[in-house]
């Protein structure tokens, strides 16, 4: 699980947590102040006392691999690394001694200062609330109109049609992206609502929860390929798929990066009359050089993604891959491109 903030944060571990959002209980929190040597020998030995997880936080930038698996156009300003860094680690009251974790943090950091630098090497206490971290967010997705005929609700709300022919799309994205909610998902939306035609094909790179294949074939799509880069998320489109009743003979899940490997371009298919992108602008420039052969002539090709900053060399890789622009849509500083 990673968080963006200005310093990288994030679990090496993580622990297991409460699923019910009713019953809140606290949790012991423990802060370690240290330096960046001594991060990953102390998360070894915090496990041999008992530690199933751990928190990092320091101001080490981010590595071009890290950025890759950010679902983000813009990263925070650097703070500039002075080596600090704090550990953090969570335990049940009743499951541990508070003064005696502490002693063996204090005996942990005395072992190791003679091999690295431990930095100010201090432990201190906090009491933290647990309101379920994992699922507490649930209660700020609720049902919404994503375009003129579709609603999107979470799994776990109600939801009466305000009118009979809305289109209604039930979603639990776990830790997959894509509720919908955002900009550059509900702009995908509104595009596949105007464009999807009764039997068409669509192709979904980068489906995340798979919102945009179950938003297509509720459309009246024959069939979607989804694809996505992440193991996970393309099982939890699987799964999203069954919560709306959509039969598996009328979509395709791939995991894999559909612009670099032939296998997975073999296996993507051509003639599609729809292909829909909703990624990053930084990705979405080289996979529209190599998307063309999945297009059908005449064929559409949605993206969004781009953060207004990148508009225009979206537009320019589109021009140069020989795509007509017919429309860029807008909302907030997001932006959608529809080519053909």
């Amino acid at each position: 699980m990673r968080k963006i903030t200005p310093m990288r944060c994030f679990l090496l571990v993580l622990f297991p947590l409460r699923s019910g959002m009713e019953d809140y209980m606290k949790w012991i929190r423990f802060t370690l102040d240290t330096h960046t040597e001594a991060v990953d020998i102390l998360s070894c030995m915090l496990e041999d006392i008992g530690v199933e997880g751990i928190e990092i936080e320091d101001n080490i930038p981010l590595s071009a691999e890290d950025k890759e698996k950010m679902f983000v156009d813009i990263l925070p300003d650097p703070e500039e690394n002075d080596g600090s860094a704090r550990v953090h680690f969570y335990m049940e009251p009743k499951q541990c001694n508070p003064e005696r974790v502490m002693l063996q943090v204090q005996d942990i950091f005395q072992e190791i200062k003679p091999f690295c630098n431990i930095g100010k090497g201090t432990v201190a206490l906090s009491e933290t609330e647990d309101k379920d971290w994992i699922n507490n967010w649930k209660r700020f997705f609720k049902p919404f109109r994503a375009a003129a005929h579709i609603v999107v609700k979470p799994t776990w709300e109600e939801y009466e049609r305000e009118n009979e022919s809305d289109i209604l799309i039930e979603i639990d994205p776990g830790i997959a992206f894509g509720t919908g909610a955002h900009e550059t998902t509900r702009l995908c939306i509104q595009a596949l609502d105007q464009y999807v035609t009764s039997g068409a094909s669509v192709l979904d790179v980068g489906c995340g929860s798979g919102i945009l294949s179950i938003a297509a074939l509720k459309l009246g799509a024959g069939h979607a390929t989804a694809i996505d880069i992440d193991e996970t998320a393309v099982r939890v489109a699987g799964e999203n798929m069954e919560v709306n009743h959509i039969s598996p003979s009328l979509y395709t899940l791939l995991a894999g990066d559909l612009i670099s490997n032939p296998y997975l371009k073999v296996k993507a298919g051509s003639g599609h009359d729809i292909i829909v992108a909703n990624i990053l602008a930084d990705v979405i420039i080289p996979l529209t050089g190599v998307i063309r052969p999945h297009l059908k002539k005449g064929g559409l090709y949605i993206t969004s993604g781009i953060i207004d900053t990148k508009e225009d060399e979206v537009a320019q890789a589109l021009t140069d891959s020989g795509f007509d622009i017919l429309s860029v849509e807008r909302l907030g500083e997001w932006r959608c491109f529809v080519a053909k």
